[in-house]
């Protein structure tokens, strides 16, 4: 096993907690890849079959719940008076622990009804959870719901300049919370935001336990208006002799040292045209040394990277590439069991391509029965691929070098659905626009 697959599996050890199952710390999962070591998942569900319990959230979010031994975190806005909430369930009987109001009647914003201010997923080590959201208001409670540190990013360092919300979850590495704010250079849709001033694009480091700077970096981009705009979280990248953040978006990759901040690495040139409306969603992806990207709208191509580089490397090109065809426009890909998978969840297509991650060849794809649209991306765990879509249609389909096969499909009947499938303690977690399920085996 090289260094760069040594280091997630590391990872995964420190999230396993005391009852012997694996946790889900924050969005991408333990490995930060979208994966779990989890087994003994049920091989069917509905709204009722293999349901553990089911609990009722006050209004809706696209954030992922995050989960450490018997507690869930749930992020979410209330309909009723726009209140962003931070929640804690029992994992063991769904009954609600503690919950904060953060950000009182804050800036709700709903936008084409997809995205709200609480669509950044909350983060925990065990020891204290974090709680993001659209609006900039930070906080950190310990594990009883004791509040260590509240903060507005917005108040230190002005609105966000994003037009349809902010919606990047933050990332817990190596001890440090990683905050993203990749955004346009005039905010020209925040209320009360100055829309002549000239906004910055910035990557923030922060002591989690204090809520405190340790950094903050400019992130230049060679994007324009919206195209500047990205939704992802930053990505760890265990290159042969050091590690790596990666940020896409602005047309742009660009890595970062963790410690510092400091850019290792940048490519560029996909948007030679300067095509100034296709802001970027996905998240990267990271194996053994290569760095995924997918491109905004299927207007461009998708493609791995070489980490560990220095200075601009867009003229030593991708390691590889895929038709611009094939390149999600809002799924961050999937690494599970040593294959990429890239999931396209445009209702048009929801196609599923299982690829070599170290030369892109494809291995199989196959599209997802029904015509809605996914904004979730896909989580995988024992032996199989779990995706959602808006009208919280479940698929779960195999994973492995087979080729493709849906394994089940059932529809939970609720309101829209934008949070990615969580997995933790042999249990499934599904957080719909009305409820959250925890699905397990009785």
């Amino acid at each position: 096993m090289t260094f760069s697959r040594l280091i997630p599996a590391l990872l995964c050890v420190v999230v396993v907690g005391a009852l012997g199952g694996e946790n889900w710390p924050q969005w991408r999962g333990p490995a930060f890849n979208g994966s779990s070591n989890e087994t003994g998942l049920p091989a069917t569900f509905s709204k009722t079959e293999n349901v553990v319990w089911t609990a009722p959230m006050p209004g809706l979010s696209g954030a992922t719940p995050a989960i450490w031994d018997d507690k869930v975190f749930v992020s979410s806005a209330d309909a009723k008076n726009k209140d962003l909430l931070a929640i804690c369930i029992n994992r063991k009987d769904g009954k609600e622990l503690w919950r904060n109001v953060v950000a009182p009647s804050a800036d709700y914003r709903p936008q084409n009804g997809r995205n709200n201010m609480a669509s950044p997923s909350p983060i925990t080590d065990g020891k204290l959870v974090i709680f993001f959201y659209g609006t900039g208001d930070l906080a950190a409670f310990d594990m009883d719901g004791k509040e260590l540190w509240k903060r507005s990013l917005a108040k230190d360092f002005g609105k966000f300049a994003i037009m349809w919300g902010y919606g990047s979850s933050g990332l817990l590495y190596k001890d440090k919370l990683y905050i993203p704010v990749l955004q346009r250079d005039k905010n020209v849709y925040s209320p009360g935001a100055d829309k002549t001033a000239s906004v910055d694009s910035y990557l923030l480091a922060m002591d989690p336990k204090t809520g405190k700077d340790l950094w903050k970096v400019a992130r230049a981009c060679d994007g324009v208006e919206e195209t500047r705009e990205w939704y992802g979280t930053p990505m760890p990248l265990a290159t042969k002799d050091r590690s790596e953040l990666i940020l896409i978006g602005g047309d742009n990759v660009t890595a970062h040292d963790p410690e510092t901040g400091k850019e290792l690495w940048r490519f560029g040139g996909w948007n030679p045209t300067k095509v100034n409306h296709v802001r970027l969603v996905p998240s990267a992806a990271a194996y053994d040394g290569l760095v995924y990207v997918a491109t905004p709208k299927h207007m461009f191509p998708f493609f791995a990277l070489k980490g560990g580089g220095s200075g601009d490397i867009t003229s030593a090109g991708p390691a590889w590439t895929l038709d611009k065809g094939m390149s999600p426009d809002v799924c961050t890909p999937l690494v599970y069991k040593d294959l990429l998978y890239v999931f396209d969840g445009d209702g048009a297509k929801r196609m599923l391509r299982c690829i070599d991650p170290k030369t892109g060849a494809l291995k199989w794809e196959g599209q997802i029965p029904g015509k809605v649209t996914f904004w979730a991306s896909a989580h995988a765990a024992d032996g199989k691929i779990y995706c959602i879509d808006e009208a919280s249609n479940v698929t779960v389909a195999q994973a492995g070098p087979e080729g493709f096969k849906v394994l089940h499909t059932t529809n939970l009947g609720d309101t829209k659905c934008f949070a990615s499938i969580a997995i933790a303690q042999k249990q499934i977690f599904i957080r719909t626009g009305e409820n959250l399920y925890c699905i397990g085996s009785k």
